[in-house]
């Protein structure tokens, strides 16, 4: 297969084919702002005028092990010739790799084919282990867009406007979001305030602690702006969920797979989840996703049958022989050390603009998994989302494609290429920034 390079705009964007696209489907051109692929390949997607752009958040961290890898094409093509439809052999072999890569005991698995069908399976399965009917979640976190998902989410209010009533007994705690602390503390000084908040103020006063089936977090809070919780406290929730009998339930849908530089976010902590939530990067782009928690957690606490959480498209072919695949390359290639690597050197490039541009607020992550904080007054943290909005979309005009997201009120530019990234290609990514908030910045 030949491979693309880039970044290389040749028209526009958009460019006469995708402005016909656009306007023949009713949509303003202005507004292209994400390439429609006509070729992607590696880290980069080519667009139908032939722009070739710089896929700075892997599909929104999907693509992990780049666009259209040969194994992974190649073991979907080969799935396909034998079947499309129905569970095959790999998916029972596929339960045995999850075993292996979560580390702790035999498991069962809920198959899905999004993160957020996971997150909807999760509160199911949580509930009818333990009996109890609250869930608590994070201000600033994001699960997904189904009706489950966007109930335990805390990332933007207009994710709920005019969808209420939303499902009930799910309470939202404050996230170690340090750079914008919803407690507004300063860390260290704080000695994690927020993760005291949920017993000294929850249960002390909205949330019995009895009756809590458990927490939903995210390693790294991904769509809030990559915020990553400070050393003790993804291990103090750990200890105080099983202090209390509460079930701890780890969303790795965007922390998974190599993303932040180990198998899974929570491997940076060394904390071991009662319940995984697996998706996006599992399957290189073929959709599949899964709930991953302990064999005996629903069969010694319920003493009639668990009814299955039947779906016609669960563990289908196509989605378990891709997983496989990935797998295999994220091993062999040895792709989590890379992200590790280059997530080390972009963090470092990407810190030295900070010296050069004043909009630079803050550079965090882990891995291949950064934000890039973008503010008016650097010592007062200020938001400044027309200037994130400005500076992606001139790095757009330039062939690099990104997006900037974050709550409360903030916003961070994602640097999330696909794991299989060089050093080459992190820099002329980022030298594009560069010219990006230069000129954004009237220099």
């Amino acid at each position: 297969m030949p491979s693309l390079r880039g970044p290389r705009v040749v028209a526009g964007p958009p460019g006469p084919r995708v402005t016909k696209l656009l306007t023949d489907s009713g949509l303003d051109p202005s507004s292209y702002s994400s390439p429609i692929v006509d070729e992607a390949r590696g880290i980069y997607v080519r667009d139908p005028d032939g722009n070739v752009f710089v896929d700075l958040i892997s599909g929104r961290c999907v693509a992990n092990t780049g666009y259209n890898h040969p194994r992974v094409v190649e073991a979907v093509k080969a799935q396909a010739e034998r079947s499309i439809h129905w569970q095959t052999e790999q998916a029972y072999t596929l339960v045995g790799r999850l075993e292996a890569m979560l580390g702790s005991g035999p498991k069962q698995v809920y198959w899905g084919q999004s993160g957020s069908l996971s997150n909807d399976h999760a509160i199911k399965a949580v509930r009818r282990a333990t009996g109890k009917p609250t869930i608590l979640a994070f201000t600033g976190s994001y699960h997904g867009s189904s009706m489950g998902a966007i109930s335990l989410s805390g990332y933007d209010p207009s994710m709920k406007r005019h969808y209420g009533p939303l499902v009930p007994g799910i309470e939202h705690v404050p996230y170690a979001s340090c750079y914008r602390c919803p407690l507004k503390l300063e860390h260290p000084g704080c000695r994690l305030a927020c993760l005291g908040y949920i017993e000294e103020v929850a249960f002390k006063s909205y949330v019995p602690a009895d009756e809590v089936a458990a927490v939903f977090v995210e390693p790294v809070q991904g769509d809030a702006g990559w915020h990553v919780p400070p050393p003790g406290w993804h291990e103090g929730l750990k200890r105080l969920c099983e202090k209390h009998g509460i079930l701890h339930v780890a969303d790795e849908v965007q922390t998974g797979f190599g993303r932040t530089g180990t198998w899974l976010g929570m491997d940076h902590w060394g904390v071991k989840p009662d319940v995984v939530i697996l998706g996006k990067a599992m399957g290189s782009g073929v959709p599949i996703s899964a709930v991953v928690l302990g064999r005996d957690l629903l069969e010694s606490t319920d003493p009639e049958p668990i009814p299955i959480h039947a779906q016609s498209f669960s563990a289908t072919p196509l989605g378990t022989a891709a997983a496989h695949a990935t797998m295999d390359v994220i091993r062999d290639e040895r792709l989590c050390e890379n992200s590790e690597a280059m997530g080390a050197y972009a963090k470092k490039r990407l810190t030295e603009l900070m010296g050069l541009h004043p909009c630079i607020g803050d550079v965090r992550g882990l891995g291949l998994l950064i934000g890039v904080e973008i503010v008016k007054d650097r010592e007062r943290k200020t938001p400044d989302p027309a200037a994130a909005n400005a500076i992606c979309s001139e790095a757009f005009r330039r062939g690099v494609y990104t997006l900037n997201m974050g709550s409360y009120g903030g916003r961070a530019i994602r640097v999330a290429p696909p794991l299989i990234a060089t050093e080459e290609q992190v820099d002329v990514a980022i030298e594009v920034l560069d010219a990006s908030m230069r000129r954004v910045e009237g220099r």
